[in-house]
């Protein structure tokens, strides 16, 4: 209770605005008419007093009461400075562990990301879209680009990558200027450092697959190609449900053999998709790894006393599973090794770099898919204002019958 009324005091003494922290026009990924706030800013909303709304909200809380997507919504809303996003984020948290937290509107996170990004606080749009079981912060397409690509503008490849895996693990790469920024992420990454943890091995794996099979194109197949040949690796060394435990992905052993049916889909088609070099060799080092190593997965992590019993006959099929891949290893190897060939001899083997080619796919593709992004976008708004509308008419309606039943019973009361 102290700690609200601190809140509350803090929220009382801000009366005056710092000044805006606008983005720059300077393009990276994204056009300076893509990032632009103006048609945002420019959306109707309600002034209120963030101090009001911290005490409305604690007192409802207080009550046992359920706090309205409404009110965390004009809370966000009127957000002027570093210092309030903070105080969001904690009724954020509260909202979200509240009776009515499925009903956090997508224009409330969108705006949260903006009023993130605006006022120098990228770090707490990071850790609420990571934490999004305990935020409710679930982006559409158009908010993950936003913020990916001002980690892009600062260098910060780092975070950037963390969205990239945050939308992978939502399933969110429906989006053609999503797939594309996410993959010239991850390549910058793979570019920049080559030893990784099998967590994020996997982790890439997955990420690169899931927007190559959307793309159709020499970067899209050798994406299937490189995501396959990560997650194959990580299924033979690792086990098949350290690769779709908690991960958007078949359980379904056969990583590797995917990747190899990849190959033959290209070395077959009459189409001019290439696969590249750097994909293929992942590939094969992947494959001889695991024909000199035993499997580390299933020999290493032994079930506590208590697991044993339960975990028996999961790890005996898992185990049968792995010895099945691995008998296969021989037959992979010469079944990649004459696909390779084939490859080559039809000149369908690609020797640039990867993010050489994912840069030269974004420059040509990106600006159409903005053109269609900032359309869609557009009617969003429309329709996120239409629905703020009608939520505003229907809380009037409500406060009104109260009023009126209020009014009824104290009139009883004065018959009686």
């Amino acid at each position: 209770m102290a700690a609200h009324v601190v809140r509350r005091g803090t929220l009382w003494a801000r009366k005056v605005s710092l000044p805006q922290l606008s983005l720059t026009g300077k393009r990276c990924l994204l056009s300076a008419a893509y990032v632009d706030s103006h048609k945002w800013e420019a959306r109707e909303k309600e002034d209120c007093h963030l101090a009001d709304l911290a005490s409305l909200m604690d007192k409802t809380y207080e009550r046992k009461l359920p706090v309205s997507s409404l009110t965390i919504s004009r809370f966000v809303d009127n957000i002027s400075s570093r210092e309030e996003i903070d105080h969001a984020e904690y009724y954020l948290y509260k909202f979200r562990h509240s009776p009515n937290c499925w009903y956090l509107r997508d224009w409330t996170i969108h705006t949260w990301i903006r009023q993130c990004l605006k006022y120098g606080a990228p770090d707490k749009a990071l850790y609420t879209l990571v934490n999004k079981v305990q935020y409710g912060i679930f982006p559409d397409n158009f908010t993950f680009n936003l913020l990916m690509d001002h980690f892009i503008k600062e260098e910060n490849y780092k975070d950037a990558l963390s969205v990239v895996f945050e939308i992978m693990m939502q399933e969110a790469f429906e989006v053609p200027s999503t797939q594309l920024l996410s993959l010239y992420v991850l390549y910058y990454c793979l570019a920049k450092k080559t030893n990784f943890s099998w967590e994020e091995e996997r982790n890439f794996g997955a990420s690169l697959l899931l927007p190559g099979l959307k793309q159709k194109n020499s970067v899209g197949l050798s994406s299937q190609l490189y995501g396959y040949a990560l997650l194959g690796k990580v299924e033979l060394q690792q086990g098949l449900r350290a690769v779709y435990h908690n991960m958007p992905l078949l359980w379904q052993p056969g990583y590797v053999n995917r990747a190899l049916q990849v190959m033959e889909k290209v070395a077959s088609s009459p189409e001019d998709g290439k696969l590249c070099r750097e994909a293929l060799d992942v590939l094969d080092r992947a494959l001889k790894a695991a024909l000199t190593a035993p499997t580390q997965g299933s020999s290493e992590d032994q079930p506590q006393e208590g697991e044993k019993t339960q975990r028996s006959e999961e790890l005996v099929e898992q185990l049968d599973v792995e010895e099945t891949e691995q008998s296969k290893l021989p037959r992979y190897l010469e079944r990649f090794e004459a696909l390779h060939s084939k490859l080559h001899a039809l000149g369908k083997v690609e020797s640039e770099s990867l993010l050489t080619l994912t840069t030269q796919l974004v420059k040509e593709q990106l600006p159409p898919c903005e053109a269609e992004d900032i359309a869609a976008y557009e009617q969003k708004l429309q329709q996120w204002h239409l629905d703020w509308v009608h939520l505003i008419q229907r809380e009037k309606e409500q406060r009104e019958r109260a009023k009126q039943q209020q009014a009824a019973r104290r009139a009883a009361k004065a018959s009686a």
